[in-house]
């Protein structure tokens, strides 16, 4: 695994009371192809603990493959009624992978994140999206018989709307999309696959997610 120690360690945080985390998504949350503790969620949950905020493992709904339309009916049919004191959502590569209409997404995007706020006790700076990463630079883009270029673009305008509905929700929003791009010169950046990001990669978005979700708690 690799090294998960992050610079800058935050201070003085509370640990009064333990931390729940539920991560929403799709085969980047779960970590598709590595282990399980080297994905996003995991790894954030290590770097609060060690900068002093007690986090229970995370609650994950998420599976390879789903789009905005499965991961709803996967919330509805977990029928989770408890609060959590953070919620992530990554979610819309599948819609655009199986050619989904950007103005579904939008109406099921927004959905979810007032689902989220709703999961993280009403409170909007508890909430953090993920943009979707470009896996138009990866073996598998490249040995699928897709046009890389078309790729790349729909991935940006799927980011367009879920930046833009971010915003104007109120939530947080995570740009790693520029992250996943690296992949392209740096294959250490993806797992075994060919596809979906290594545990090194996951890290990098844990740098920058840590310092937002440490703010976020305060507020």
């Amino acid at each position: 695994m690799p090294e998960t120690t992050v610079a800058a360690p935050i201070v003085n945080a509370p640990a009064d009371s333990i931390l729940t985390y539920l991560a929403l998504g799709d085969s980047y949350t779960i970590g598709q192809s590595v282990p399980y503790t080297q994905s996003f969620p995991f790894q954030l949950t290590a770097q609060l603990n060690n900068n002093n905020y007690r986090t229970a493992n995370p609650k994950i709904i998420a599976q390879t493959g789903w789009t905005t339309a499965d991961l709803k009916r996967a919330i509805a049919d977990s029928a989770i009624t408890r609060k959590y004191s953070f919620v992530t959502l990554l979610i819309g590569v599948n819609n655009q992978y199986q050619n989904g209409d950007t103005t579904t997404y939008r109406t099921d995007f927004d959905e979810l994140v007032n689902t989220s706020i709703k999961y993280a006790k009403g409170n909007l700076k508890h909430v953090f999206v993920l943009s979707i990463p470009d896996w138009s630079v990866t073996p598998y883009a490249g040995s699928s018989g897709r046009n890389l270029a078309t790729i790349k673009t729909q991935i940006d305008q799927f980011n367009s709307i879920n930046e833009r509905e971010s915003k104007r929700l109120g939530v947080n929003y995570l740009n790693i999309t520029n992250i996943s791009r690296l992949a392209a010169s740096d294959q250490t950046l993806l797992a075994n696959d060919g596809l979906h990001p290594s545990g090194l990669m996951y890290l990098m978005w844990v740098k920058l997610l840590l310092p937002q979700v440490v703010l976020g708690l305060k507020q």
